[in-house]
């Protein structure tokens, strides 16, 4: 069985990338850790339920991107054009307003203030 369990996010400035994402999904307070290599916020753990987990890091060679690799789709939950107003008040960019994709729900393409594509995503 695939199940994504963790999900990195790469930044170029982790206090502008965790302000962004506390702003735009009313997270609490985010730690960012330092180990001497990279620097970490974990804005959700994993839990024992399954529900993956999903960090914020800035290292050298991690960089973030609106081309290449995975796509995330971040639950917008039911308050989905609220954390649209959310994300464009806090520095993102909607690429592309909410999309319906039928019975799956629907989406609105966002850049961070890091340059990452990423997805907000909703259920009908």
């Amino acid at each position: 069985m695939l199940q994504i369990v963790w999900f990195e996010i790469p930044v170029h400035d982790i206090e502008r990338a965790v302000a962004f994402y506390t702003a735009a999904f009313g997270l609490d307070e985010v730690k960012i850790m330092d180990d001497g290599t990279r620097r970490t916020a974990t804005l959700r753990n994993t839990s024992e339920g399954g529900i993956p987990g999903v960090s914020l890091t800035q290292t050298p060679g991690f960089e973030p991107s609106n081309q290449r690799g995975p796509w995330a789709y971040l639950d917008a939950m039911s308050d989905f054009d609220a954390v649209v107003a959310r994300v464009k008040a806090a520095g993102g960019t909607i690429v592309a307003e909410k999309t319906s994709m039928g019975e799956a729900g629907s989406y609105a393409s966002i850049l961070d203030t890091e340059g990452n594509l990423l997805a907000l995503y909703t259920h009908p």
